[in-house]
């Protein structure tokens, strides 16, 4: 053989061996992805998920300089703040004729989470972010805790304050609790906060602190009847500022800013509606200056911490609770749906992480990965404050600190958005349905695999709302069947949810179906008592309080 055909020879077999090596890393690497999430997604979804899984990963480590990824030292000190019913559209940094310059400049000096996922209610979206876990897991799969129901978060769930207190850090609630109040041990007090400055109940007055005309208002467990008349959103900044100016510096807190705003009813002193005058429509104007007044107290808190030398050191989350209501002035334009509904408008949130702690190559940018309200437990115990999550029961949420202060990789492929068996059925609901844990169409539910989300049952009203202000655009009003229980989407390709993908790909939808029935069968048994005649405020000097 010639000197030049064994060269050729050589080249040659050295380029297949090449090929089949990276071939098999290639393959390796996605086949440990799916065996990752194995259990959690079907065997029969791996075929036509694979391509979703390999393409998710938008923030790219490879191209930034090797990172040290310990955990810090130093326990940091965190805030989250909660607005209420704030609607996608309505910040500045997504066009709004709203003006939020402290938020649109914490979300650009940090990381804004353009794939973040709340609940379409405030009870389910509270009971998620305390404890990690998905409503089919604590009993809230329906509706909301309303005023004379005897139900709380159950006392056997483990909230975020609970285990931050066990860390060393003091805990602080300012706001709406909304997750029960039929007995004290359901107060916030009871699970987990130090401190307590707020309301119980939900949809209160502002200035008189009343719901259907009966007091509802508390310092730690008393009631506290000489802030009426004084407008809640300012009560609520300044006692985070009292907080903060007391704190002492060698412990950390947590306080949960629990915003009553901007959650009906509509309610603004005036000075915040002259900027406005040109919004015709007066919910959406209340609504406008409700939301500056909102931004203004955030920024007041934040000016605090600054002053008072905690700012380095802080940790700053920001989200909504559910999508906007558009009869009440908000909007979540370009997105299909609003409140109460399992579409996008009901369920994608603001949501944005502000802090020195973050990387220097992350601030003032977008991720992409997909993160759900549930991640804030384990975000905050573990991958904040050193905490372990070794709790009685499972988490559903998880640690996301790397992927927002670094950009690493969502460890999340799966949000369950909900499974409702009451919604879509005949009342009242038949044990023998439940108890055979048979999930079917009609139940209202909706999961998100990769980039592909699966809608059944009742999920809410489907029309595109558009800002009342823009008269120049119309409403989008979808063309489903009026029959119509089954709906698919790739939300990557079509995150207005135009383009119902249900009858081209029955192979996505067979495998979503299977996975909501695997969910269904993990599920506990829905809390929703019928009221109790003894919870009647009259009963309790006109006062909203415990009767058990």
């Amino acid at each position: 053989m010639e000197i030049k055909q064994l060269i050729f020879l050589c080249v040659l077999l050295f380029v297949v061996i090449f090929f089949i090596l990276a071939n098999v890393l290639y393959v390796n690497k996605y086949v440990g992805v799916l065996k990752k999430v194995k259990g959690r997604i079907p065997s029969n979804i791996r075929k036509p998920i694979r391509g979703v899984i390999r393409d998710k990963h938008r923030n790219d480590m490879s191209k930034h300089p090797k990172t040290d990824l310990r955990n810090d030292t130093k326990q940091p000190n965190v805030i989250l703040i909660l607005a209420d019913d704030y609607g996608y559209y309505d910040i500045g940094y997504h066009g709004s004729e709203i003006k939020t310059p402290v938020l649109d400049r914490l979300a650009a000096e940090g990381v804004k989470l353009t794939n973040y996922y709340v609940q379409p209610i405030c009870t389910p979206t509270r009971t998620q972010l305390l404890t990690g876990r998905y409503q089919i897991h604590t009993g809230f799969q329906h509706s909301l805790i309303w005023p004379y129901m005897p139900s709380c978060l159950p006392l056997d769930e483990i909230t975020v304050a609970q285990k931050l207190k066990e860390l060393g850090y003091s805990t602080h609630l300012i706001g709406k609790w909304h997750l029960g109040l039929y007995k004290k041990a359901c107060w916030p007090t009871r699970r987990g906060f130090d401190t307590f400055f707020g309301f119980l109940l939900g949809s209160e007055d502002y200035y008189e602190h009343q719901r259907f005309d009966d007091f509802d208002f508390r310092d730690q467990e008393e009631l506290a009847w000489s802030y009426q008349g004084q407008y809640a959103t300012h009560l609520f900044a300044k006692r985070a500022q009292d907080i903060i100016a007391r704190h002492d510096k060698h412990k950390p807190f947590f306080m949960f800013f629990s915003n009553q705003a901007v959650h009906a009813p509509l309610q603004v002193p005036s000075q915040y509606l002259r900027q406005y005058a040109h919004i015709k429509n007066r919910n959406r104007k209340l609504y406008a200056g409700m939301t500056t007044c909102m931004d203004e107290a955030i920024g007041n808190v934040t000016e605090t911490l600054q002053e008072h030398g905690l700012w380095n050191n802080t940790v700053l989350i920001f989200s909504t609770d559910n999508g906007g209501d558009p009869r009440l002035g908000a909007s979540n334009w370009p997105l299909r749906g609003g409140k109460r509904t399992l579409w996008e408008g009901g369920v994608r949130g603001i949501g944005f992480v502000h802090s020195p702690l973050l990387h220097p190559r992350v601030r003032g940018t977008q991720n992409r990965e997909l993160i759900h309200v549930s991640d804030w437990f384990p975000t905050i115990v573990t991958g904040l404050a050193g905490g372990k999550l070794n709790g009685p029961k499972p988490l559903d949420g998880y640690n996301m600190w790397d992927t927002i202060r670094f950009g690493s990789p969502s460890p999340r492929n799966e949000i369950l958005h909900n499974i409702d068996p009451f919604e879509g059925h005949d009342h009242p609901f038949t044990d023998s349905l439940y108890n055979n844990f048979t999930f079917t169409l009609k139940m209202r539910s909706a999961i998100r695999v990769g980039d592909w989300k699966l809608l059944t049952g009742p999920v809410g009203e489907p029309r595109n709302w558009i800002p009342p202000v823009e008269s120049r655009l119309k409403p989008e009003q979808p063309h489903d069947p009026p029959d119509q229980t089954v709906w698919l989407f790739n939300i990557r390709d079509d995150p207005y949810e135009r383009y119902d993908k249900s009858a081209e790909r029955p192979d996505i939808v067979e495998v979503l179906i299977t996975r909501l029935q695997e969910h269904y069968t993990s599920s506990v048994p829905i809390i929703y008592p019928p009221d109790d005649p003894k919870a009647e405020p009259k009963l309790h000097n006109n006062t909203w309080t415990n009767w058990e």
